[in-house]
């Protein structure tokens, strides 16, 4: 049973139709937004229910969760095979293991025009109620690969004609003068390790983020968030 708490999780997951068992409401919570996944919810005929909100609370693990809760099926992750032929850009988390990173990360992504993201099967959080409020509804429709060998996936990849870009303070190239040949794979590191070795050597180039400061590296949300919309930029003007 997957549990989804907080505003937009609840109504984005409405609106892509994804199956939910039934919805928990507050009592004396309101407003428009909460209506609205009320509404939908009796159009979809999901049950709704409204319980106190200590109930709530228990159920998310969380008193944030704005009022409303949802359970439903567990989300499905993705196959490479279904994802990777039709993307021009894909994501590849080399173990990250921040739930509310890799959430912020599905959302970027989802921003940035990215056909899906693939996330490792060991040593890497996977999708969680957690990731799923950090994405804020994003993972409706961003799809999600859980591979079991990363570099594995990377040379699956090559072979449908993917360039590997990967995201290292020793790459060579400053990540705004690379040029990104597509279909592009970028790869984030997870968070104080970077990319592993091996992950480093299957990429075809290593960019990095010139820092100034005393601080030799961002967190990985942000510096994704900084490489995707570069991406973004160029594709833009290209097309």
């Amino acid at each position: 049973m997957s549990i989804l708490s907080g505003i937009n999780p609840v109504l984005e997951s409405l609106k892509a139709g994804h199956p939910l068992d039934r919805i928990l409401v507050a009592k004396g919570a309101g407003g428009p937004r909460l209506q609205q996944i009320v509404d939908l919810a009796r159009r979809a005929s999901v049950p709704v229910r409204f319980e106190e909100r200590a109930g709530l609370d228990r159920l998310a693990g969380s008193p944030a969760h704005q009022g409303v809760v949802a359970m439903g099926a567990p989300k499905r992750y993705a196959e490479l095979e279904d994802v990777a032929p039709a993307a021009q850009l894909l994501v590849i988390l080399d173990g990250v293991e921040d739930p509310h990173n890799l959430g912020a990360i599905v959302r970027t992504a989802h921003a940035a025009g990215a056909g899906g993201i693939v996330i490792p099967e060991r040593r890497a959080v996977g999708l969680t109620d957690v990731v799923a409020k950090a994405a804020a509804g994003a993972l409706e429709y961003l799809p999600v690969v859980r591979a079991v060998n990363i570099n594995r996936t990377l040379d699956e990849l090559k072979e449908l004609g993917y360039w590997i870009y990967g995201l290292d303070e020793r790459g060579e190239w400053d990540y705004d003068r690379a040029e990104y040949n597509t279909p592009t794979a970028l790869v984030f590191g997870g968070e104080g390790k970077g990319l592993h070795e091996l992950v480093r050597k299957h990429c075809d180039v290593l960019v990095r983020i010139p820092m100034e400061g005393h601080i030799p590296s961002l967190n990985v949300s942000v510096a994704a968030g900084i490489v995707l919309f570069e991406h973004k930029r160029r594709r833009a003007r290209t097309s």
